[in-house]
């Protein structure tokens, strides 16, 4: 470096060491404040720049929370409709998939105990739906034994369905559940369900019966159930008509109300026919075959 160049060098430092003594006062009384403010308040905010900051997905620790629906202390999985593929918890659409009415409802005959053939329509296990019951997840709680003491059976032949002298009816459109009296029954989530499930009626039908309306995905159509929850032995209290309810809520508690010495949970699903409105019809007509069709409780229950 020549002479002329060091003493360039030279007199540029003097100047900036000139400046800065002259604002280190200011620069001091700026600071001091900042040092002092408790440690959440003296966060700096970031240069701004032209690009977007990506945003953060917080990211909760595994196990700490349900993907899908908890109901009595359980995660259900995700609740794929039909036409969905579950691959590992996530519902995949499967492109254009239409679900037929026609293919889904069977006719079946059987004799009542007059003696009077009745034909009925209705909706059987699905072939892509486990057969085993002790598979699904119930208003009640399964632990220990089976499930189910008495299921579905509108599909067997007409000598293979229920009967018994203290029936009033033949063959069984529902599933009993048996549990201790005052078991809590909870709404159970469908698969494939679309917002909360509204109360249609709570009073007497089945015994002291609950009854729900939900609305399931099906493919590219969507289809109103009615769900009955029966012989309860009292519904829950402030449960009333047109309250909507969220999966997982009590509804009413086990017994025997028009089934006594038999302390069950009678659940039924029943597809309503389209264009019905059950919310206007005669509560002693929505289990008619006019106006909703029986259904396997395995097509929409969620799996374990």
């Amino acid at each position: 470096m020549t002479a002329g160049m060091r003493e360039r060098v030279s007199g540029v430092a003097q100047g900036v060491t000139k400046r800065a003594r002259r604002w280190s006062p200011w620069v001091a009384l700026a600071v001091v404040p900042w040092v002092w403010l408790p440690a959440r308040d003296r966060a700096v905010a970031p240069l701004a720049t032209s690009a977007r900051a990506p945003e953060v997905t917080h990211i909760e620790p595994e196990g700490a929370r349900c993907d899908g629906v908890l109901l009595a202390d359980e995660c259900l999985h995700p609740r794929c409709a039909v036409g969905e593929l579950d691959l590992d918890g996530f519902c995949l659409p499967t492109a254009g998939a239409v679900v037929d009415e026609g293919a889904m409802v069977a006719t079946n005959v059987h004799t009542e105990r007059t003696g009077r053939r009745v034909i009925y329509e209705h909706i059987p296990r699905r072939p892509d739906v486990p057969e085993d019951y002790d598979r699904f997840v119930y208003p009640v709680p399964t632990a220990g034994g089976r499930a189910v003491s008495s299921g579905y059976d509108l599909d067997r032949p007409d000598s293979q369905q229920r009967r018994g002298a203290g029936l009033s009816a033949t063959g069984h459109g529902g599933v009993d559940l048996p549990q201790p009296r005052g078991t809590p029954v909870r709404v159970a989530a469908l698969r494939g369900e679309q917002g909360d499930p509204e109360v249609v009626y709570v009073g007497r039908l089945f015994g002291t019966t609950v009854l729900l309306r939900q609305v399931v995905r099906e493919g590219d159509t969507l289809w109103t159930y009615l769900i009955l929850y029966g012989h309860l032995d009292a519904a829950a209290q402030g449960l009333t008509r047109g309250m909507f309810v969220r999966p997982g809520a009590v509804v009413g508690f086990v017994g025997d109300t028009g089934a006594e010495g038999y302390v069950h949970l009678h659940y039924e699903v029943r597809r309503v026919r389209a264009g019905i409105d059950v919310m206007r019809e005669d509560i002693a007509r929505v289990t008619e075959q006019e106006v909703s069709v029986p259904c396997d409780p395995r097509n929409v229950l969620p799996w374990r």
